[in-house]
């Protein structure tokens, strides 16, 4: 990836360089008719255009080609643009939604956050992966849901200080050293941001959509809405924004609050021109199952938050159907 971006750089400098010196031979020309000052003119627009159009085409050569991940039918990204919005909480109930509304459907759950990796906490899984005959690693299974982690490979508390080029080779063999099996859904719970590894990830394998979670806090929105824009810029569709912790209501006396304000998930949706999949409550019951590795899906399948989740779900399968259609 530092290769790819080098090569990036050192392909525009050369392009601004060449344009500065087409430039500078336009305004070399020496005072004459108005019909020469014309032809300089067009004749810089041609160049410009021309070298528009080459440095489109030797980006294009410069990414690398998706290639689809053995087993996984579509592959659905969880993002957000900042960390502490409930995004790895969202994927876990997202992906055990998927299974709870259509149980025919296999549904993996992938977490590329190398650096602070949630997974193995919520969703109640230690050890190690065993390999496979093909020396693939055979991801741990909870709840029906085959789960790949950094956590897995690392101990509990051991702090993950790796420079970029360690963390991309790490992805890289959670995206292709692991047997699958057979897939209708991998849900990957993104690290937060718009770095490297959503770059990568958006351009190495088929993404058949992305998701982003957001509280409907202003500094939470300004990087759900980077997130979302990101995602445009490289080709992968955004199926619709989760307004999260969205209102919270008292046990006691069942007033309503809204302590992270109303609906800005839902406007910036209407903004951005993408669909908006739905509210997930600030609960109680929704901090204490995740903490405990039993979410709440699966732990509260009847609760409001449950049928939350559910929703999101059905959401999400809806507009990937659109997507592909």
């Amino acid at each position: 990836m530092a290769q790819l971006i080098y090569s990036r750089l050192s392909h525009i400098l050369r392009i601004s360089v060449n344009k500065h010196s087409v430039l500078r031979t336009g305004t070399e020309i020496k005072p004459g008719p108005a019909c020469c000052v014309q032809f300089a003119r067009c004749h810089r627009s041609v160049d410009s255009k021309t070298l528009q159009e080459r440095q489109k085409q030797q980006m294009a050569k410069g990414l690398p080609k998706q290639k689809p991940i053995t087993g996984v039918k579509q592959v659905i990204v969880v993002a957000s643009g900042k960390g502490g919005v409930g995004k790895s909480t969202t994927a876990v109930n997202l992906a055990l939604g998927l299974m709870a509304n259509n149980p025919l459907k296999s549904v993996g759950l992938l977490d590329a956050d190398v650096h602070g990796p949630s997974i193995p906490k919520l969703m109640n899984l230690k050890g190690n992966p065993e390999l496979s005959d093909n020396n693939l690693m055979i991801p741990l299974t909870n709840y029906g849901v085959p789960c790949m982690s950094m956590g897995f490979l690392v101990d509990e508390v051991a702090p993950i200080v790796w420079r970029g080029l360690m963390v991309m080779s790490a992805l890289e063999k959670l995206l292709r050293q692991v047997h699958w099996g057979s897939l209708d859904y991998l849900v990957v719970d993104m690290p937060p941001g718009t770095g490297d590894v959503q770059l990568s990830i958006s351009q190495n394998i088929p993404v058949s959509g992305a998701v982003i979670v957001s509280t409907p806090q202003d500094i939470a929105l300004l990087d759900a809405r980077r997130g979302a824009e990101m995602f445009k810029k490289v080709n992968v569709p955004v199926l619709g924004l989760v307004q999260n912790m969205s209102v919270f209501q008292c046990p006691k006396c069942n007033h309503q609050t809204h302590i992270f304000g109303s609906d800005g998930a839902r406007q910036l949706a209407d903004t951005l021109g993408v669909n908006f999949l739905g509210d997930i409550p600030l609960h109680l019951n929704i901090r204490e199952m995740s903490d405990r590795g039993t979410p709440v899906v699966v732990s509260s399948p009847d609760s409001p938050e449950a049928e939350a989740y559910r929703k999101v779900a059905s959401a999400v399968v809806q507009r990937l159907e659109e997507v592909n259609t």
